[in-house]
């Protein structure tokens, strides 16, 4: 239950927790920035994705994010326990399921095909990577908003400026999602887990709506990456430099994100957006 201690002060500890969080949350380009070291003109590049081949990227990682929530959900509803090994632990298999990839290239057509397979792998890894820092942070992995929270990752991160000429930062772009989540999060309160087939059949339900506004926002990180690899001389090594920037991006993401929502329990919402927002970048 979140604490109301808004009029409270905040300890200096917590201050600087907070400007840690709000440096890893809004670092512009983060993810690109390690991509380019390893590729000339990946950002460019991802400009030039055809739009057939940009629907493709949607197309699949809308299917790949549904499959996880499935998954995830399952494991909730028959009460098993989810595993927790070290944020290293998946990095190393992320970073290997990434070289075999490099190693093929993402343009050619076996490279394409393995991509969407490696791709449903190395996210897999991730999800559960964010879940196990979620834990960390005290969160209760058996708690639907929580898993909704950890899905929730996968749009976050960036500081950028819309085309009106409004500034986007963590909490404003946090806003929609947590009405989707919400909502989404009070649909299977409702309607319960079981029959997940069905409960994810219908386009209007608001769990279907939240997993395309993840997809729409993530799909922009995947375009990164598959980029990358469609580099001719990334390779195996490469293949896996690029997971091991992939997972340890939305790794620092994560920490960000379940680290603020930690402090809002203890101090209220308001109060750390409050002290979010004063932080200069």
């Amino acid at each position: 239950m979140e604490n109301n201690f808004s009029t409270y002060n905040m300890s200096a500890e917590d201050l600087t927790t907070i400007k840690e969080a709000k440096a890893s949350m809004e670092d512009i380009g983060m993810l690109m920035k390690g991509l380019n070291h390893l590729g000339e003109g990946i950002e460019s590049g991802i400009k030039l994705i055809p739009q057939k081949q940009q629907a493709w990227l949607q197309k699949n990682v809308n299917n790949i994010l549904i499959t996880l929530v499935k998954s995830n959900l399952a494991t909730m509803e028959k009460g098993k326990a989810f595993k927790n090994p070290s944020p290293i632990v998946y990095k190393t298999l992320v970073t290997a399921s990434g070289a075999l990839s490099g190693a093929l290239g993402a343009a050619t057509g076996i490279g394409t095909a393995l991509f969407v397979s490696e791709l449903a792998l190395s996210t897999k890894f991730i999800m559960r990577s964010i879940m196990d820092i979620a834990r960390s942070e005290g969160e209760d992995l058996y708690d639907i908003e929580t898993q909704l929270s950890c899905l929730q990752v996968f749009s976050l991160g960036g500081n950028s400026t819309d085309d009106d000429g409004l500034e986007t930062t963590y909490y404003t772009s946090k806003i929609a999602l947590d009405n989707a989540l919400k909502g989404a999060a009070s649909y299977i309160s409702k309607n319960g887990i079981h029959g997940l087939n069905k409960l994810l059949l219908h386009s209007t339900n608001p769990l279907i709506k939240l997993i395309s506004t993840v997809t729409s926002r993530f799909t922009i990180q995947v375009s990164e990456k598959f980029i990358a690899q469609a580099v001719p001389l990334i390779g195996a090594a490469g293949g896996g430099s690029i997971n091991y920037l992939f997972i340890n991006h939305f790794q620092k993401i994560a920490k960000a994100h379940f680290t603020i929502r930690r402090l809002e329990r203890k101090y209220g919402v308001e109060l750390v957006k409050t002290k979010y927002m004063e932080i200069s970048n």
